[in-house]
């Protein structure tokens, strides 16, 4: 995913030694995560095994607990759907990453290791070239794993899970933002939250997480009104 050959057999080693079911459970969870399958797009539980080259059961499963998660919604028919997004919802969604991304970006501040700067500020180059070249792909994936990797710094199991349901939630709708506004016209503080981290600043780190949420969040506002 970052482009080094090394990078893409450590993640298929990974993966080798996961269930059939679970592989299928990441894969399918990514292509909803990055909007790959569009919010109210009606897919088939057969089409959905020709596209992962799955076994139905896996795919069954994989759905099964994709729904619990709210990332897909059944339609009858063998049907399920990328559930649109409402105002109401979106507001829901902001009032509580406010609070899971402040608290999150608070204890990865404290906990910060000099490879996890690393690691971020490498991360964020790559979101820049993505900006620049318009892939919007790279944009998407590259701005979660900087999101993820705060995640899994601050080492708060519980409220990293709730805050990865959220983006599930909102993922595919950031997508057709993007894709309408062009990634060039999505500011983002991840400088600001890179220079408070680095300084070991967990106010201004928070301030910076906050705001960044709530540049892409306005975005998806503006779009569902």
């Amino acid at each position: 995913m970052y482009g080094g050959a090394e990078k893409v057999t450590v993640v298929e080693t990974v993966e080798a030694r996961l269930p059939a079911h679970e592989v299928v459970y990441r894969e399918l969870r990514e292509q909803i995560l990055f909007g790959e399958i569009a919010p109210g797009q009606a897919v088939t539980i057969q089409g959905l095994t020709e596209r992962l080259g799955a076994g139905m059961t896996p795919v069954r499963e994989a759905i099964r607990r994709l729904t619990a998660e709210g990332a897909l919604k059944f339609q009858g028919n063998r049907r399920v759907i990328v559930p649109l997004l409402s105002a109401k919802n979106i507001e829901e969604i902001i009032v509580a990453r406010k609070c899971l991304e402040g608290e999150l970006a608070r204890r990865a501040t404290e906990r910060a290791k000099p490879e996890d700067l690393q690691f971020l500020v490498q991360t964020d180059k790559l979101l820049d070239q993505a900006i620049v070249k318009g892939d919007l792909q790279a944009y998407l994936e590259h701005n979660f794993r900087f999101h993820e990797r705060i995640y899994d710094m601050a080492d708060a199991p519980i409220l990293a899970d709730l805050a990865e349901g959220l983006w599930l939630r909102f993922g595919p709708s950031l997508r057709v933002v993007c894709g309408r506004v062009g990634t060039q016209n999505l500011p983002d503080k991840h400088k600001d939250l890179l220079s408070a981290m680095q300084a070991g600043d967990a106010e201004r780190t928070v301030q910076a997480n906050v705001e960044d949420m709530m540049q892409g969040m306005e975005q998806v506002r503006i779009m569902l009104a």
